[in-house]
């Protein structure tokens, strides 16, 4: 192997060690190297020996009672600084008490690509259920928290709006918050409301979710105000501005 061909030979190894680490994003907390290969499309012999490498830098974990791996304390310590650096630290106190008072869960999303990404949960003391807990990516144009993002976006004033069966975008910028019916055999209402940064533009979204008997219209009424009061706490305390403005068009008008 040439002197040239090595960058390119490390620089695919990196390339698939990050495609072993992005298999852990969504609701599986442990993965077998076998679901590992599958989800990354790689063989199980290179899968094995990119984990066991990320095993040694803390970035996974090994169970060794069941050989499954998980997310390691490494990767934990390394967002760190990124947490911190956006703000999201020093918004948990207010998330946490949001969660308490109203008893639900309360998630903080961003825009990445087309999807709308938890970054941070707050669990209520008392009341919690896993139907709160929202999944890792949703769609922007068909969840309340992209649908928040979307509504608030400057993009939007320059888009040409077209009715749209999934998402009344004009309906969540007049009313300021967004409502979604997850169909599952007991259904979940989902509540959005937008958060503005320091330059007054869309940042992220605070999201709670609950069983929709729970969660009914009048409890929303209820929620709605005082999750946009913490939105405006934590505003200011964030960093950099959620990426919108380069967002497919589609996204808006289709």
């Amino acid at each position: 192997m040439t002197d040239a061909e090595q960058p390119r030979s490390g620089a695919q190894a990196v390339d698939r060690a990050i495609q072993v680490l992005n298999c852990f994003e969504g609701d599986d907390p442990e993965l077998s190297v076998s679901e590992l290969a599958h989800r990354a499309g790689l063989p199980v012999s290179t899968t094995y020996r990119l984990a066991q490498a990320l095993v040694r830098g803390r970035l996974l974990e090994q169970d060794p009672a069941t050989d499954r791996y998980r997310i390691g304390h490494g990767l934990a310590s390394l967002a760190r600084p990124a947490l911190s650096r956006l703000g999201i630290d020093a918004a948990a106190p207010h998330l946490y008490a949001l969660a308490a008072g109203i008893k639900i869960t309360v998630s903080l999303s961003v825009a990445d690509d087309r999807d709308a990404v938890t970054v941070f949960q707050a669990r209520p003391p008392v009341y919690f259920c896993p139907n709160q807990l929202p999944q890792a990516r949703q769609p922007l144009r068909s969840s309340a928290v992209g649908q928040a993002l979307l509504a608030f976006a400057p993009v939007f004033e320059g888009i040409e709006r077209r009715p749209t069966p999934l998402v009344d975008l004009d309906r969540v910028r007049r009313t300021g918050f967004a409502m979604e019916i997850i169909e599952r055999e007991d259904p979940v209402r989902s509540v959005a409301v937008p958060v503005l940064g320091p330059d007054k533009q869309v940042w992220g979204a605070l999201g709670v979710q609950a069983r929709s008997a729970r969660l009914n219209e009048e409890l929303v009424r209820g929620i709605v105000p005082a999750m946009r009061q913490i939105a405006g706490r934590i505003g200011p305390l964030f960093q950099s501005t959620a990426a919108l403005t380069d967002a497919p068009a589609e996204l808006y008008s289709r």
